[in-house]
């Protein structure tokens, strides 16, 4: 074992401390990282606080991980020392089952261990990347190109993936009309992503306040929700509409700006149930989905698509003695877009 700086939460509600956290030996197929960014998500909040069910505690959040090989297991083939990796939300899964062998290790059978707030298959309680260390498997390390810098790539491993992954899915591309609904962490990186794959893109959100960023991030149009003309003058437009906000939507309104046959698909999670009608997909044979994160084959796509068009998260780099403050902030919608800690502020 050896210690590393990190930032933990002692119990549900609790604030963030720097404390030194243990890090397992390396295994033969293990890879040690220096964690040089780690982005904030709301899904860190939300477990941080224990809104989504009972919690492991103390908590070291932290799954938009990137940073630098260290030092490698005797079996990695992947990976050397200096390499350049990110860590998502997964760190570990059967890598026997169907979905694993199929490249979706976030539905393997066994259960894919997550990077914080887990449990691995011996037992040992996971710990995310607020640190300046992390092991895992190779497997589960994704290469950042070098065209990305580590700041600004650290959020694609799950706002990235998390918006890429259905609009790969529904077939966001030249000749489709996309909507994203919200223009936050991961808004904003779905706009970028349905801009670049050639896809028309419009954001929908309650005020017009990032009217200039949505256009610079590659929408065309950008309108807002909380004006009753806007469904009005949108209805039947698109073919897709990625919803990424927390928050519950009248949604038989958005289901109607959907053309026959198109999707409306959610990433973001709303504490509540939503509801709708069912003759609001029955009429144009709509979709209502969901969407997780991607496989590891997938996320090590995006970010080779997004080096190759020049996309990163738009984001503020903070140190670890303002994760508090910025933690509120996020809740109140106060980022724009992405808060990103530099960990080797640590401790210091």
């Amino acid at each position: 074992m050896s210690r590393t700086a990190a930032l933990s939460a002692a119990s549900a509600g609790a604030p963030l401390e720097a404390t030194t956290i243990e890090t397992r030996e390396l295994r033969d197929d293990d890879v040690l990282i220096d964690v040089k960014f780690a982005g904030i998500c709301h899904s860190d909040i939300h477990q941080v606080r224990e809104e989504w069910g009972p919690a492991i505690f103390p908590m070291v959040p932290g799954h938009e991980i990137a940073g630098v090989v260290s030092a490698v297991g005797s079996g990695v083939t992947k990976y050397q020392v200096g390499d350049r990796v990110g860590v998502g939300c997964m760190v570990d899964s059967c890598g026997e089952c169907a979905y694993c062998k199929d490249g979706e290790e976030q539905f393997c059978t066994k259960g894919a261990v997550m990077t914080y707030n887990g449990e691995g298959y011996d037992g040992e309680k996971t710990k995310g990347g607020y640190s300046q260390a992390v092991v895992v498997s190779e497997r589960f390390a994704l290469r950042i190109p070098d065209a990305l810098d580590l700041d600004v790539a650290a959020p694609l491993l799950c706002a990235g993936i998390t918006t890429y992954n259905p609009l790969k899915r529904w077939g966001a591309g030249p000749g489709k009309k996309v909507a994203v609904v919200g223009m936050g962490g991961l808004g904003h990186m779905g706009v970028k992503f349905a801009a670049a794959l050639g896809a028309e893109v419009t954001v929908l959100s309650r005020s017009l306040a990032k009217q200039e960023d949505a256009r610079a991030f590659g929408a065309t149009d950008h309108r807002s929700t909380a004006e009753e003309q806007t469904f009005e003058d949108l209805k039947g437009s698109f073919d897709l509409i990625l919803n990424t906000v927390s928050a519950n939507l009248p949604v038989d309104a958005y289901l109607s700006l959907l053309k026959p046959l198109g999707a409306m698909v959610n990433v973001g999670a709303p504490s509540d149930p939503d509801t709708f009608a069912a003759f609001s997909l029955i009429g144009g044979s709509k979709v209502l989905a969901g969407s997780n994160i991607g496989g590891i084959a997938q996320t090590q796509e995006m970010l080779d698509f997004a080096a190759e068009h020049g996309i990163g998260a738009t984001i503020e780099t903070i140190s670890a003695d303002q994760v508090n403050e910025a933690y509120e902030k996020v809740v109140s919608s106060g980022v724009r877009y992405r808060y990103v800690i530099d960990t080797a502020t640590i401790g210091a």
